[in-house]
């Protein structure tokens, strides 16, 4: 079973609103009774019980005929007379709150500080804004379309109306205090303007904050990505862009790790066309490497996927060359089918997949395959996995606890994955390329230092990415932030890989040329970074009193830590591989002027 979506709370006042429905009936109950004994005790105060209804119902604007008269009153009536004009005044004061609540929630967000701001009126957008409300944060939204008084109340963040590509609407949502904007519209250009914006908004800023666009095309996304990349150095902003393919991608195999299979390979199944499917075979591969980076080779043999569509050989073909990895972790094999094919294929045996994805590009076909087909179930060891955008509420009926499934899921085989829900995720789009890349090159310097005999915990860098202090996790991002300067130096550009292997050769020889020049420049940009954050010369290394051996010139560094400076540029290439990038030369290279750093020396 799946996690249970989870659900709106009640409001925190909901049972004051109960306790005025009380006030209110118990007044309208105890004036009637009261009347009625008024008038058998004096008759000509009321003729019928229409006028004793009346009088009734007049308590609640703050007077009744009858009451004119000097007492006494039955001591119903006596109730009645406060309790009724009490109903009131509350009524009043929340009708006067509700009409009152767009002009408040105004008000409160232009004052907002440290909070998440999500400008949309897509179902991503609100979405997100659910989800991180849920998670505990403080959020504004910017959208076009007002806000009702009863989603108000459902909702309960902030919210603002207005065009989210307008500077004074943004300023109104307090975005130049906010730590995160998310720009989440259905036009990518309206999500562009947005960041135009808002770093227009923010540029003063000491610490300014993450800017994620939503782009809705993958191959754009990894475009202005390498775009983005080349231009980190120009700008303190911490920008990027995602699509959500690749952000439910990567959180799949966090919440539904691949099966473990003794004692024989692990086969995967991924059947259709549809847009999740490179993101999906991809990060398959990335899961499965991570896997074996901390198991024995050959403990973890490689993976095995099998991937069939109409164009699988085509796919299978682009995805290799722009992954290079994807080859050497996992034995892809292609079969141009479509998905009737897949029934007579003859690897769908019973239990020959651990796993089973049907990305169809129409989601309701590839889930009637899915729901029709049994030998998908049969062929499957654990589990078929369909991804839904617009389904998830169906999803959810499938997978609820074990009191709330409304649908059979097949033993546990079927298993609908929400895409946009899973993509809601604050912390997965964190995890944007300059954090990712920054991991990658504090894994590449892990391993150096172990086959160099350094053991895990000897040094402060010699642990997970989880467990590393954020110190010098910020080194490892601004030496990705200064990739821009490093190519400026080398002549050279980022840009989405497609396999070729002259650009790649004419850069990789523009480092080889230059290695010893960018290794001094990078490790004069790590002292520079060092100082500024009170480190000095010392030896042994302190970490309490901020001593390193390595803060010295360049001249008088031992020959290992020079080299360790050497690899980090030329590992450059191979880091922005991984991510589906290559470096293509354009120009000679120009004098440089300064480099990232490592958190290596």
């Amino acid at each position: 079973m799946t996690d249970p979506a989870a659900g709106s709370s009640r409001p925190a006042g909901w049972w004051l609103r109960v306790v005025f429905g009380v006030i209110g009936l118990l007044a309208l109950l105890l004036g009637y009774i009261g009347f009625e004994h008024l008038l058998r005790v004096r008759p000509g105060t009321a003729h019928d019980p229409y006028d004793v209804i009346y009088f009734d119902l007049q308590l609640f604007v703050l007077g009744a005929e009858p009451l004119q008269n000097p007492g006494p009153y039955p001591w119903q009536l006596q109730v009645a007379r406060f309790a009724a004009p009490l109903f009131t005044l509350l009524a009043v004061a929340e009708a006067s709150r509700l009409l009152l609540a767009a002009e408040i929630r105004r008000l409160r967000a232009r004052r907002a500080r440290g909070h998440a701001l999500v400008c949309g009126d897509s179902q991503f957008a609100h979405m997100l804004a659910d989800r991180l409300f849920a998670d505990g944060e403080r959020v504004v939204v910017v959208r076009s379309e007002p806000f009702g008084p009863l989603e108000y109340r459902q909702r309960r963040y902030l919210g603002v109306i207005g065009d989210p590509t307008s500077a004074e609407v943004l300023r109104g949502a307090g975005l130049p205090q906010a730590h995160t904007i998310y720009a989440c519209t259905d036009d990518d250009d309206r999500n562009h303007a947005i960041a135009n914006t808002a770093s227009r908004l923010i540029q003063d800023r000491r610490q300014p904050p993450g800017v994620y666009i939503q782009v809705h095309d993958p191959e754009m996304c990894l475009s202005l990505q390498a775009r983005r990349l080349g231009a980190a150095g120009s700008s303190r902003l911490r920008l990027d862009y995602f699509h959500v393919d690749d952000v439910a991608a990567r959180a799949l195999h966090r919440h539904h790790p691949l099966p473990p299979a003794p004692g024989r390979p692990t086969k995967v199944l991924i059947a259709g066309d549809g847009t999740f499917r490179r993101a999906l075979l991809v990060e398959t591969a990335r899961h499965w490497r991570a896997r074996r980076a901390d198991t024995p080779s050959e403990l973890v043999p490689p993976l095995r996927v099998d991937l069939v569509a109409p164009d699988a050989s085509t796919e299978l073909a682009l995805a290799a060359s722009r992954y290079p990895f994807l080859t050497t972790v996992c034995q892809v094999s292609a079969y141009d089918l479509d998905l009737d094919g897949l029934v007579g294929l003859d690897q769908l045996g019973t239990g020959r997949y651990d796993r089973i994805y049907i990305c169809a590009p129409d989601e309701s076909s590839g889930l009637q395959f899915a729901l029709d087909t049994p030998a998908l179930w049969q062929g499957a060891a654990s589990s078929v996995f369909v991804p839904v955008y617009r389904q998830a509420a169906l999803a959810a009926a499938f997978h609820g606890d074990s009191r709330h499934d409304l649908l059979d899921e097949v033993h546990g085989k079927l298993r609908l994955y929400p895409v946009l829900t899973r993509a809601c995720d604050a912390r997965l789009i964190a995890e944007d390329l300059t954090e990712r890349l920054a991991r990658q090159i504090h894994d590449r310097y892990l391993h150096a230092q172990q086959r160099a005999g350094v053991r895990p915990g000897d040094a402060p860098a010699m642990v997970a990415w989880s467990r590393l202090p954020e110190s010098l996790r910020r080194a490892n991002r601004a030496h990705v932030q200064d990739i821009a300067a490093k190519l400026l130096d080398l002549g050279c550009v980022v840009a989405p890989r497609h396999g070729s292997t002259g650009d790649a050769s004419a850069a990789g020889q523009a480092i080889d040329d230059r290695i010893d020049e960018l290794a001094r420049l990078e490790h004069e940009r790590w002292c520079r970074e060092r100082r500024g954050e009170g480190w000095t010369y010392g030896e042994p290394r302190d970490d309490v009193r901020r001593r390193h051996p390595a803060l010295r010139p360049w001249d008088e560094l031992p020959p290992g830590v020079q080299e360790q400076n050497r690899e980090g540029i030329r590992a450059l290439p191979d880091v922005l591989s991984d991510s589906g990038f290559e470096l293509i030369r354009l120009t000679p290279a120009v004098p440089a002027q300064r480099t990232g750093s490592a958190d290596g020396t």
